[in-house]
């Protein structure tokens, strides 16, 4: 840890802690128990299919919903000094929604349908005014070691209650519960729990950035659309923020591809559900550390770097993801993704706030999550089609590679310290 020590202290600290705290959500409500518990309780009796197209629905309009609203919300946050504000309400609204799926009756898939989508919403909003606070509270040789420890962090806490939860349905009744299904249920309030107490420490210990001028509401959301408008009116000048969204939009959709394909891989070679649970365990605590050692990298030899490394290990996983033959192979194809998937999001984070005005943080990531809520896009696009053609599981698979390859092309063309000079100008 000797090389975290320039960056940590009670505010690096604090920020990072929200994302041990909302990890919990993305591990075991929107990744584990929430599309099983929806098709075998919430959709009981319904055709399979249509179970998964609701979901398919609901997830889709969280994403699209926040994609819409991001940006305008970004604005609006960086005119009016409210990040904080904006982060409370979202994460308020996440944290609420989700301990209400546990009041969800069986056979009530419309609640609950209703309830995921809000718990969502207040996830990935909350994430953009997280994100937009990392440019306050650490300076440019930081940014690494801050990013990476967040997502470290947040794969160590999203690990050790999912693990929990795990417990909790194989043996419910070490914890007083008559079966896996009222464990479950249970889960959903220890997610709302766990994200509450965890995200306190940021909102007591880190500093709302200063801007200029303090305004009304009302002034902050015209002031918020007039800035906006001005950025789109100017994107075409910001040439390098552009090619990194390009790039990240590629290889970032590889990335999600990859996370939302695996357990469907697994289970379409005919390994078993319960392996597969292990190996996702297994990717989040090997992500802890290895996340950490990705921030060193990129504050030793420069965020790109760092990237690329993890997008040749990426491109590694596609070719031997393609010939998978047991379940062993499996684990240890979730143990190498463990080892880059935090990094190649910390690293991006940090290289994209190093290439933003500091005073259009909100803002800025707002498209950065714009991008991100885009992503898996085409890359299911692309294994559904070249599945479809070839009839291959496994060729699809690999046809993965071709977005971690236009990816790293793309951001080659990046000139960071050109557009650091230019985000100071702006």
């Amino acid at each position: 840890m000797s090389f975290m020590k320039g960056a940590l202290n009670r505010q690096t600290l604090s920020w990072a802690f929200y994302d041990w705290a909302n990890s919990a959500f993305a591990t075991t409500i929107m990744a584990g128990f929430f599309p099983i518990f929806f098709k075998q309780y919430w959709s009981a009796g319904a055709d399979v299919t249509l179970s998964t197209f609701r979901l398919g629905l609901a997830n889709s309009a969280a994403s699209l919903l926040i994609a819409i609203i991001a940006p305008l919300l970004g604005a609006i946050a960086d005119r009016s000094a409210r990040k904080k504000h904006f982060l409370g309400f979202f994460a308020s609204l996440g944290i609420l929604l989700t301990a209400g799926l546990f009041l969800v009756d069986q056979g009530n898939w419309p609640f609950a349908i209703a309830l995921y989508v809000g718990a969502s919403l207040g996830f990935l909003g909350g994430n953009i005014f997280y994100d937009s606070l990392l440019t306050g509270i650490a300076r440019d040789s930081e940014l690494d070691r801050v990013s990476a420890l967040g997502f470290a962090l947040g794969y160590l806490g999203g690990g050790v209650l999912f693990a929990l939860n795990v417990a909790m349905t194989l043996k419910p009744e070490w914890f007083g519960l008559s079966d896996a299904g009222e464990a479950v249920r249970w889960s959903f309030l220890t997610v709302a729990a766990w994200w509450a107490l965890f995200a306190l420490p940021l909102f007591r210990n880190v500093p709302e950035p200063a801007t200029s001028e303090r305004t009304s509401a009302g002034q902050a959301i015209r002031q918020g659309v007039r800035q906006l408008r001005e950025t789109f009116r100017n994107i075409r000048s910001m040439r390098v923020i552009a090619t990194f969204l390009v790039a990240y939009w590629l290889y970032i959709d590889g990335v999600d591809t990859i996370i939302v394909m695996a357990v469907d891989y697994g289970m379409a070679l005919g390994f078993a559900p319960e392996s597969l649970i292990v190996a996702l365990l297994l990717t989040q605590f090997i992500g802890f550390p290895a996340a950490l050692v990705f921030g060193h990298l990129g504050a030793r030899f420069g965020p790109k770097t760092g990237i690329y490394i993890a997008l040749a290990v990426y491109l590694g996983v596609t070719l031997w993801g393609a010939y998978l033959e047991s379940e062993a192979q499996f684990y240890v194809l979730a143990a190498v993704i463990g080892l880059v998937q935090g990094g190649i999001q910390s690293l991006s984070r940090s290289l994209y706030a190093r290439l933003i005005p500091a005073d259009k943080a909100a803002e800025f990531f707002g498209f950065y999550g714009l991008l991100g809520k885009f992503a898996a896009i085409m890359g299911p696009a692309l294994v559904g089609t070249v599945s479809y053609l070839s009839g291959s599981p496994r060729l699809a698979i690999l046809s993965i590679a071709i977005l971690f390859i236009a990816g790293g092309l793309v951001l080659s063309r990046v000139d960071v310290e050109a557009g650091q000079r230019f985000a100071k100008q702006i």
